[in-house]
């Protein structure tokens, strides 16, 4: 390794020191001495979304139900929802255009057939595989609880494929966005 010769590290010291000194906070006195520091922080845009549960059993329809058709409703999980800034939830379908069918009848029934509220004597609209507005706000929301209901459509007849028997399931998505 070469020595650095000594003009060299006066010229850098003289370059890159000088700046560090003027940069820093000093004082003297005889009894007190202040300086002031600032600090800053940068707060993001935060939003936050959580179910109340993962899963939701529907009501199962009864023999009744399928002979004359019916429309049975369900409470689905509980949103809570946190936000510093103004926020949307939107719900869809993840399943394209039938619900999810096990069984061996050959079980089909459109996605349509299920039906969202964010409040039991509302409005009703059913799911399609697009985002769709289920609830907004504004800022300040902190641990906003949000109910949400289904409503499931059971066409009558035996015979319909909709109600063959085995098991209908899809899977649902609640998106939070903010602007």
């Amino acid at each position: 390794m070469k020595p650095v010769p000594t003009a060299c590290a006066a010229i850098m010291l003289a370059a890159f020191g000088a700046s560090h000194l003027n940069a820093q906070q000093s004082c003297s006195g005889t009894t007190t001495c202040t300086t002031t520091h600032s600090v800053t922080v940068t707060v993001g845009g935060l939003i936050s979304l959580a179910l109340s549960s993962s899963a939701t059993g529907l009501t199962t329809p009864s023999a009744t139900n399928i002979s004359g058709g019916a429309t049975l409703q369900d409470p689905g999980p509980s949103l809570t929802i946190s936000a510093n800034q103004a926020w949307t939830v939107n719900i869809r379908s993840l399943t394209p255009t039938n619900w999810n069918y096990a069984g061996s009848a050959g079980g089909v029934k459109p996605i349509s057939e299920l039906a969202y509220s964010s409040s039991a004597g509302g409005v009703y609209t059913p799911i399609t595989n697009t985002d769709a507005l289920f609830i907004s706000g504004d800022a300040a929301a902190s641990g906003l609880v949000q109910a949400s209901f289904f409503r499931t459509t059971w066409v009558p007849g035996f015979g319909a494929p909709s109600n063959a028997p085995g098991v209908y399931s899809q899977q649902i998505a609640f998106t939070i966005t903010s602007p």
